[in-house]
């Protein structure tokens, strides 16, 4: 058996080797090579009015860049994608190959040239636009003061559409990428009848506003007793992108007249004065969903307590651990690790009454710009009697370039002291589980 394996490895060395000698002569092009790969990694974030810092849409865009795409692909750093692939998978999932990886280098190398585009078409990029798929409503505008502080705001989003319909998603689209750390939206369904004139109250309130309770009286939030709360309607976290479930998963209706409520809207810190116009992107469905999804959450304001507290002293390396009971079949469709900048490595698993594992995610360098709301790529039964462990490390010392304090210096949970946990200069530990109540063959039901 030994030396039938030993044969295999060298059998997989001896093509990795030739096909690697193969690149090393053969001509490489941005029309052969180069695109059809940016196309798929890289134009999501790197296009106007997304989260990349400069556009990858066209040859130039790549070919003044050669070096340094080369050199951030090579320590993968980009494209970024923290969840170890070997521990778990998910959908969509945004890894390049080895061979992707080489490609990048030879192309650089070799002058960064872009090929026969009549022999080799290149495939146009995909950018997003208006299509009548989905409605978009623009959000207030929000000034940002460049105060190096956090900023909290609720907004409320009015909608009025013909006639009742059936949303399957709705997408938070940031106008300052690097500035909004993260959403929660509620949709507010109103009546036919409804008389409160909902759309011509105030629109915008800052937390901080001495006049808190007042301006949220005034917005007149929560004042009609017929209202209908769909809760966690739309979600932002950092590097977050909408994802449609298969049609009868998921969504939820939408009546004739509604608004959003985007609480806890958080604005991280600036270093200028700055105004961030947003937008929502509203997805209609044709019926309403068969199975509508269920969330849970464990750790900082969900379900479990966090093990000891979350205090994470100033000059350590410390771990803590969460866990919840599972007391019926469910399948898991989505998770979303959570913790701020102290988070070192998180890690999430089931263990079934016979004591089996199963892994969820592992994530072994935390990077607090990148919150992905991992979808697996079928839904993952938990059997009844499971019960889901999160393990994660915070790093509060001076090794940890992201520490937002220097010296360190003991940072908690707000909740701890009867505050916010929000700020990003405080901490948090949650994992946000969307799931649905277990039905005979949903593990072989993919969501890709």
């Amino acid at each position: 058996m030994a030396a039938l394996f030993n044969k295999i490895s060298l059998f997989c060395y001896l093509v990795a080797f030739c096909i690697s000698c193969n690149y090393n002569t053969e001509e490489i092009t941005y029309a052969e090579h180069i695109a059809p790969i940016v196309n798929v990694h890289c134009v999501g974030c790197h296009q106007p009015n997304e989260g990349g810092p400069f556009n990858l849409i066209s040859y130039n865009d790549l070919a003044k860049r050669s070096k340094m795409i080369a050199h951030v692909t090579k320590i993968k750093f980009m494209p970024p994608w923290l969840a170890d692939p070997n521990y778990s998978q998910f959908a969509n999932q945004n890894i390049l190959s080895e061979e992707q990886i080489k490609l990048f280098q030879l192309w650089h190398k070799q002058g960064a040239k872009l090929g026969d585009t009549s022999k080799h078409k290149i495939k146009p990029i995909v950018l997003r636009k208006n299509n009548k798929n989905y409605l978009e409503l623009d959000i207030e505008p929000v000034f940002i003061k460049g105060n190096h502080g956090d900023n909290f705001f609720y907004i409320k989003v009015p909608i009025e559409i013909p006639q009742d319909s059936f949303v399957r998603m709705v997408e938070f689209i940031p106008g300052k990428p690097k500035l909004v750390h993260h959403v929660n939206g509620h949709l507010i369904l109103l009546p036919l009848d409804d008389t409160s004139n909902i759309f011509n109250t105030r629109r915008i309130v800052d937390i901080h506003s001495p006049d808190f309770e007042k301006h949220i009286e005034e917005m007149g939030l929560y004042i009609n007793p017929f209202e209908k709360r769909i809760h966690s309607a739309v979600n932002y976290l950092p590097g977050v992108r909408g994802f449609l479930y298969p049609q009868g998963i998921g969504g939820y209706p939408l009546s004739k007249k509604a608004y959003f409520v985007l609480k806890d809207i958080h604005y991280g810190p600036s270093e200028k004065d700055q105004i961030d116009s947003s937008k929502l992107r509203i997805y209609f469905g044709s019926k309403p969903p068969e199975r509508p999804i269920l969330e849970t959450m464990l750790g900082t304001n969900g379900i479990s307590k966090i093990n000891p507290l979350l205090l994470v002293e100033a000059g350590k390396i410390q771990k803590f651990t969460t866990k919840a009971f599972i007391p019926e079949d469910i399948s898991i469709l989505t998770i979303n690790p959570h913790m701020h900048l102290l988070g070192k490595s998180f890690k999430a698993y089931a263990v079934k009454p016979n004591g089996d594992t199963i892994p969820l995610v592992y994530i072994p360098k935390w990077d607090f710009r990148w919150q992905y709301y991992y979808t697996f790529k079928k839904m993952l039964k938990i059997p009844k009697g499971s019960t889901i462990f999160v393990e994660a490390i915070y790093d509060n010392t001076t090794q940890n370039p992201n520490n937002p304090n220097k010296p360190p210096k003991n940072i908690a949970e707000r909740m701890l002291f009867g505050g916010s946990s929000m700020r990003t200069s405080d901490e948090m530990l949650q994992f946000i589980i969307s799931y649905l109540p277990y039905q005979e063959g949903d593990e072989n039901t993919s969501l890709q």
